[in-house]
């Protein structure tokens, strides 16, 4: 049986029935592999307890599912379709070849064969509510934007971060602070 074992305390509590209808996706995901795969699998761990801009990870070796509650609460429709069965996926696709690459050719055939999507390495959700506080930097492409955490190694000289189109190494704007 599907169980939540770890909450975080977002701003705003999650709905009690919001929650429910996570544990049913994840039960209902996982009996459409079974019936499809004809075997049975164990069930995860579910932890609602993930930060930052990441809707869902999979822990392989834990059999944990991690989810995003803020990202699921602004996009359950989206979240219940194509999140919960892309990390389940990736649990699956453990259990049946063991280490392979995380969106591999093994995880691309069992979200096209079992649940009928087109396999995407990344949601599409809108994350201005999750994303942490943000520094300007530029190139010679325009500005880009860094996290706390990038922006406080660039200051503290233990990386240089390059643009990804022109390469050039990105450079702080300390006008333009977000």
């Amino acid at each position: 049986m599907l169980t939540i074992v770890e909450i975080m305390a977002p701003l705003s509590p999650l709905p009690e029935a919001l929650q429910q209808q996570l544990l049913q996706a994840c039960e209902l995901s996982y009996l459409q592999a079974e019936r499809a795969l004809g075997r049975q699998f164990p069930r995860p761990d579910i932890s609602l307890a993930l930060r930052g801009r990441s809707a869902g990870t999979a822990h392989l070796q834990l059999n944990k599912l991690r989810f995003n509650p803020i990202l699921l609460q602004e996009n359950p429709r989206e979240f219940f379709a194509a999140v919960v069965p892309h990390e389940i996926c990736h649990l699956l696709c453990y259990q049946l070849y063991g280490r392979v690459k995380p969106h591999g050719k093994e995880w691309q055939y069992l979200m096209r064969t079992l649940y009928d999507l087109t396999p995407r390495t990344t949601h599409c959700f809108d994350v201005q509510s999750v994303s942490g506080r943000q520094f300007a930097y530029h190139c010679q492409c325009g500005p880009v934007m860094l996290s706390i955490r990038r922006h406080n190694k660039v200051v503290k000289q233990q990386m240089r971060y390059r643009c990804r189109n022109c390469q050039q190494i990105l450079a702080p704007n300390i006008n333009l602070l977000a």
